[in-house]
């Protein structure tokens, strides 16, 4: 939108040529007689338009940014909720002029009452309007979209988590509920890269119909037909699905992320779970522990961390009772919980 700053710049110049010709007319004074009445008038116009580009400047950007902002807000409101606020203030304001016309004979009968009676009106018929904003929906014209079916919880899948194939091990575990949903246009997106010249992309498309195979196999998986051709991007259709469905949207791509939740989008991403399960501890980092009791092997001590996470210390026998400082070897995940082998330092 960077025609938004030309035309602030425009108004403000002309807002400034148009004070100054009212200045002229509230100082008689300063037109200088018939004979220059004219040309003071054109002169000052002038000064008053220079004078707006001048500040301009200073103004043009932050006024730009407010109006893209609401903007931005217009161009997402639903067309029911703006029929839905109009109605109810058409409403408010023919129930406050029939009430007017019955109070106004009476004795306490103020302007200001009929204002207060008005807001009060307008709130509860906005109010009651934007409740039922569902029934205004008939009255405003189709769009290319169609209405999504209601499905019960649903997570859509985007084209970078399908083909990353880490969902598979998710459902598995059981850590994921709900219905998964796939978008046809991500559907087709896929089907795109399968066919695609490009090796790379040809094996980054058959991989990720594979995943849907598989996810087909072990779950619920929904295929939508949904598009909307006054959206471009998949990014952006995903985003205006997950509103119209009030789903979640599984990804890995963390600028997508950022944008879907300033959208009010709920995100589940992949990598974040996966830094925020990773082990605490790797190869090479050194651990203070008491060693309790001995291992099942000759010359191992067993520990055990904060967390009740079990350390198993090759030469740790000998030091039983004993605080040492151990090097972790390997971190092993198991049905039981997480295991780390280690050995003393030195």
């Amino acid at each position: 939108m960077n025609w938004i700053p030309q035309i602030i710049r425009i108004l403000i110049m002309l807002s400034g040529g148009y004070l100054s010709y009212l200045l002229l007319m509230w100082f008689p004074i300063l037109q200088g007689g018939p004979q220059g009445s004219a040309t003071n008038l054109v002169y000052l116009v002038i000064a008053g338009v220079l004078t707006g580009y001048v500040l301009s400047k200073r103004v043009e950007i932050p006024i730009a940014r407010r109006v893209e902002q609401w903007i931005k807000v217009l161009v997402n409101l639903q067309p029911k909720r703006v029929m839905a606020v109009t109605v109810g203030t058409i409403l408010s304001l023919l129930v406050s002029v029939l009430l007017n016309n019955l109070l106004s004979n009476a004795p306490f009968y103020h302007w200001g009452f009929s204002l207060l009676t008005t807001s009060v009106l307008a709130g509860f018929f906005i109010f009651f309007s934007l409740k039922n904003s569902d029934f205004f929906g008939s009255f405003v014209g189709n769009t290319n979209a169609p209405k999504p079916t209601k499905i019960p919880n649903p997570k859509i899948l985007d084209t970078n988590v399908i083909i990353d194939g880490r969902i598979i091990e998710l459902l598995q575990s059981q850590f994921l509920e709900g219905t998964l949903v796939v978008p046809l246009f991500v559907l087709r997106e896929l089907q795109f890269l399968a066919d695609h010249a490009d090796p790379s992309k040809r094996a980054r498309g058959k991989r990720g119909l594979e995943v849907l195979e598989q996810l087909h196999s072990i779950t619920t998986l929904k295929v939508i037909d949904w598009d909307d051709a006054n959206i471009k991007t998949v990014d952006d259709k995903l985003v205006k699905l997950a509103q119209e469905t009030q789903a979640k949207l599984i990804s890995n791509d963390y600028n997508l992320g950022r944008v879907a939740k300033l959208q009010d989008v709920n995100v589940l991403n992949l990598n974040a779970l996966a830094t925020a399960i990773k082990a605490r501890y790797n190869a090479g980092d050194v651990v203070q522990v008491t060693i309790t009791k001995e291992g099942q092997q000759a010359g191992q001590g067993v520990a055990y961390l904060e967390d009740g996470t079990m350390v198993v210390v090759e030469d740790g026998a000998p030091y039983k009772g004993q605080l040492k400082n151990v090097v972790v070897l390997s971190n092993i995940q198991t049905n039981v919980g997480r295991m780390i082998f280690a050995r003393t330092e030195g």
